[in-house]
């Protein structure tokens, strides 16, 4: 029997390696009731994974992982349920996209002056989209031998946050892209917060300044918390009165973990759906 939300996976629109409607057949595959197609800051995968659902008996929900930034630590927010075609979405996704490519130039300029000789023709080979990320540029460097997979690139040495090949982003705060999916109609949940621990930000204090903005949920389950994590941001999801939600951030490669290893159900889908702002008529 179905059962069951997948709420964080990626395609090849961003950083993940298969096709929408290879993403769709997968979930499928683990029988998942549904899954939220959250492509970093881009939802242009979901008319392909929707119109795989419809045939295969999947429901797929528009989501999208949105980049920021606090103190130059990325935060990552999932907006779920937001009009793509909102005038103030549209015009941030755009900028985001487009410092992706100059961001993206930048690091490889720094990881050639480390001797490193890959190009920006590589890294666009890599991503194969319009979401140039970090990802994309670790598989350039695996495709040249520097490194034997994509998670070795984020390190001190090379471009983790912070490393001394890492260039910023030109990215909303964290708090500032709460306010924006709420504009554009949408549901924020927090993803993955134990990176903001491996950050070193206070996540405790971001996560209620968040919550006080409007978000609405908190992914508590992920591959990365172990029991211990789980159990903490229960806590602050409890306190806070934010929805726990369960995903995978199943990417298909090297990140993130088999698609349905957690999942969210309807009820709580349905919760945090229903937080979503009411829309003029």
């Amino acid at each position: 029997m179905k059962r069951g939300y997948d709420l964080h996976v990626h395609s090849n629109v961003s950083d993940g390696a298969l096709k929408p409607a290879e993403v769709v057949q997968r979930a499928v595959e683990v029988e998942l009731a549904g899954i939220a197609l959250c492509d970093h800051d881009a939802t242009a995968g979901f008319d392909e994974a929707r119109e795989a659902g419809e045939q295969l008996g999947l429901e797929v929900i528009l989501g999208c992982e949105l980049s920021a930034q606090l103190d130059e630590h990325s935060v990552h927010m999932l907006a779920y349920g937001m009009d793509p075609t909102h005038p103030r979405w549209v015009e941030e996704l755009q900028w985001i996209r487009d410092d992706r490519e100059v961001r993206a130039a930048a690091i490889v300029e720094k990881l050639n002056a480390a001797g490193v000789p890959i190009t920006m023709d590589m890294v666009r080979a890599a991503a194969g989209g319009p979401s140039i990320g970090r990802p994309h540029i670790a598989a350039a460097m695996v495709s040249i031998g520097i490194i034997e997979k994509t998670p070795q690139a984020f390190t001190e040495e090379w471009i983790a946050d912070g490393g001394a090949c890492y260039v910023g982003k030109r990215v909303l705060d964290p708090v500032s892209s709460v306010q924006l999916i709420r504009e554009a109609g949408g549901v924020c949940v927090m993803a993955h917060p134990i990176w903001l621990d491996t950050a070193g930000v206070d996540a405790d204090q971001l996560i209620d300044s968040c919550a006080a903005a409007g978000m609405a949920g908190l992914e508590v389950h992920h591959p990365e918390h172990d029991p211990e994590v789980t159990a903490r941001f229960q806590r602050v999801a409890d306190e806070l009165g934010l929805i726990a939600t369960g995903s995978s951030d199943f990417h298909g490669n090297e990140h993130g973990g088999a698609i349905g290893v957690h999942r969210t159900q309807r009820a709580s889908l349905d919760a945090l759906l229903a937080r979503r702002p009411a829309r003029d008529v």
